[in-house]
């Protein structure tokens, strides 16, 4: 197994300037084509991300007979913690592969930010369903209109609030809150519809941030709060599941149609087991992260009719945001 990913950023940084789109291709021994490549994720070792990582290299290399090395670089180190400049990477083929969410694509497209829509699933299985019936397609194409070829969905789970200012519980008790948002206009249009003060950084400096002060709140799923070590600097916790937060196994789609077709298959195989492995630690971590998360910040969870109050609070965004999806965008990850 060989997921290296203590090379030093210099070296990667001779690599992508080598314009080897993250690695390099060369003839082994028998003529076949060996591979090593780049991968980033935008969160940690601790995370879910970073084991669909691990499984990502382990098949890969394994299913080439060690012909496809991956190097996997935590915390976006390529990009200095940037997400949405390692996402540009990724499109620009100086790197092979990355984890990124849903929402970091719409900073760029914002068609991908439907699935983001507020409210618009009810559980993971709703969420699988509609994916497996309609939503990876719809965003495979969207994936080709930038030069991504999407390799399937893993998933960063339902993004919750939390803050050190009040806890939660109605759409009021949002007023006048600075909270950290991903840096996209869906999640502002929907801190500001509920009178919050939405505020963009890079995830990197949000532990700092939150220590000192300079914002009350952010809003991840459990995974990601979690293993980021922001429960350290929270006091609040509103579990309300309000948007579904899918991650793309992304590859430079350049580099993907210029692997021979068995490589391709190598490679679709593997983001397979990845995704599969990524969702599933996802998922089973979570009832042991809500528990020790507990004994660290005061948690709410919000009743259904709590939730229709801020779904309810929501319809302006809709109104907003469906002609920009367009109606088959949307119908494709409404739920089935």
């Amino acid at each position: 197994m060989k997921a290296k990913y203590i090379i030093p950023f210099f070296a990667s940084t001779a690599l992508v300037l080598s314009g080897c789109s993250g690695g390099g291709a060369n003839a082994g021994a028998d003529g076949e084509k060996t591979y090593e490549w780049d991968m980033t994720i935008t969160v940690g070792e601790q995370s879910s991300w970073y084991k669909g990582a691990e499984k990502f290299a382990e098949v890969l290399e394994k299913k080439s007979d060690g012909r496809m090395q991956l190097n996997i670089y935590t915390n976006e180190q390529l990009s200095g913690g940037d997400t949405v400049a390692s996402l540009e990477q990724l499109i620009n083929g100086e790197k092979a592969f990355s984890y990124h969410s849903t929402i970091i694509y719409a900073s760029i497209d914002e068609r991908f930010g439907a699935i983001n829509a507020p409210f618009l699933y009810e559980s993971y299985e709703e969420a699988d369903a509609t994916i497996q019936a309609s939503a990876l397609d719809a965003y495979k194409k969207l994936g080709d209109d930038i030069g991504v070829e999407v390799l399937g969905f893993g998933e960063s789970g339902f993004r919750q609030v939390t803050n050190n200012v009040r806890p939660i519980d109605e759409p009021s008790d949002l007023k006048g809150i600075k909270m950290r948002i991903p840096g996209i206009t869906l999640f502002q249009d929907i801190y500001q519809q509920l009178n919050a003060n939405p505020v963009t950084m890079t995830f990197s400096e949000v532990f700092t941030a939150l220590q000192q002060g300079t914002i009350d709140g952010q809003v991840n799923p459990l995974d990601v709060t979690y293993s980021s070590g922001l429960t350290e600097v929270l006091d609040y916790m509103t579990m309300w599941n309000y948007v579904y937060d899918p991650l793309i196994l992304g590859m430079n789609d350049e580099l993907y149609e210029s692997l021979p077709e068995k490589d391709q298959k190598i490679v679709q195989q593997a983001a397979e087991a990845a995704n599969a492995v990524q969702k599933e630690t996802n998922r089973s971590r979570e009832e042991s992260q809500l528990k020790d998360m507990k004994e660290k910040m005061e948690v709410i969870s919000l009743t259904d009719q709590q939730r229709a109050a801020f779904r309810e609070a929501m319809a302006p965004v809709y109104d907003k945001y469906n002609s920009i999806w367009g109606a088959e965008l949307a119908e494709a990850v409404q739920p089935k």
